[in-house]
């Protein structure tokens, strides 16, 4: 009997948070073979290297110096690679893996040998702001500003085990915390590349007692859009480009008095790569735009699964759920 041969995928760093909700979410394929390392070879230089290059695509859910390094052993082999680190999202050599970027961005990726996983911030961020600085709605020298709010699963392990200690206490904080105020972010370059922006903008990040969901708001003061933009050209805007899109939606146009306390939940896409996208009108001319997802989903381990089928040539959303809870 003819044996297929499946294509061989192999986590490096399948442990890690990212990691492990691949695996969780590639569990039940049978169009892929998942290539594992018993537990005692993980760590081991030479089984990862033989591993990764007998794989026809590796995905790398390392830290960066860890990531840099599995790059250079794959340069002259037939080793396809998608890295969740940050250490080559603005390599000019590694393709952007954000499908939704512009039109030609899924070839890209399926003809690409190396692809960049996105940030989960610089995602919602530029998915909410490059079709609007395409149609002339928002200049690209506009000093943007974020406020945004994740889970403490974005964060990693170390994240994780100290939101989780009950000593510390938490998980029952009232309020969110901001955190790296004083740092240059590791999201802002690819924010400025590929949102197509000239200037940083000014990014606050903060936390929430939740493990996972995300929500990035962007306001955009009446000043910095062009003569004629309002909330109904933008909307219109974002639901134009996303037409079509399976894990991309817009929502209607937010109407005055239909906001309250439950309209911008950050847990409302967890467990689906889905990324909602809302524009909320203010009297004074101000907009406010909000994407939602999962910071493990569309922000991390769903984007890689949805990277990981186009670069397989199989259907785009195999194996990944799409609506919300």
């Amino acid at each position: 009997m003819l044996r297929i041969m499946l294509p061989k995928v192999y986590i490096d760093g399948h442990v890690g948070t990212t990691g492990l909700r691949i695996r969780d979410w590639m569990a039940d394929r049978k169009d892929v073979e998942l290539v594992t390392l018993p537990d005692d070879l993980r760590k081991d230089s030479d089984a990862r290297r033989g591993t990764i290059l007998e794989s026809d695509i590796a995905v790398l859910c390392l830290p960066d110096d860890a990531a840099k390094e599995v790059a250079s052993w794959t340069e002259d082999s037939h080793t396809r690679l998608i890295d969740a680190s940050t250490a080559h999202r603005v390599a000019d050599d590694w393709v952007y893996g954000l499908p939704e970027l512009h039109a030609g961005q899924r070839d890209s990726i399926i003809q690409a040998k190396n692809v960049s996983n996105p940030g989960c911030y610089p995602s919602a961020f530029i998915l909410l702001t490059r079709p609007l600085i395409e149609a002339g709605l928002v200049s690209e020298d506009a000093p943007f500003s974020i406020h945004a709010l994740s889970g403490y699963s974005g964060g990693g392990r170390s994240l994780i085990e100290k939101w989780e200690d009950p000593d510390i206490g938490l998980e029952s904080l009232p309020f969110e915390a901001p955190y790296a105020l004083d740092k240059m972010h590791k999201h802002i370059p690819e924010m400025v590349k590929y949102a197509s922006i000239s200037s940083d903008p000014q990014f606050v990040p903060a936390v929430g007692p939740f493990r996972c969901g995300m929500r990035v708001e962007v306001p955009i003061h009446a000043s910095l859009l062009s003569q004629g933009a309002d909330g109904e050209k933008v909307w219109e805007t974002l639901n134009k480009n996303y037409d079509g899109e399976t894990f991309v939606k817009v929502a209607p146009l937010a109407e005055a008095g239909t906001v309250d306390e439950w309209s911008f939940d950050p847990q409302s896409c967890n467990d689906t790569n889905l990324m909602e996208l809302h524009v909320v009108p203010h009297p004074s001319g101000h907009l406010l735009l909000v994407a939602l997802l999962d910071n493990l989903g569309k922000g991390a381990s769903g984007a890689a699964i949805q990277n990981l089928n186009l670069m397989l040539g199989l259907s785009e959303n195999m194996g990944l759920p799409e609506g919300r809870n």
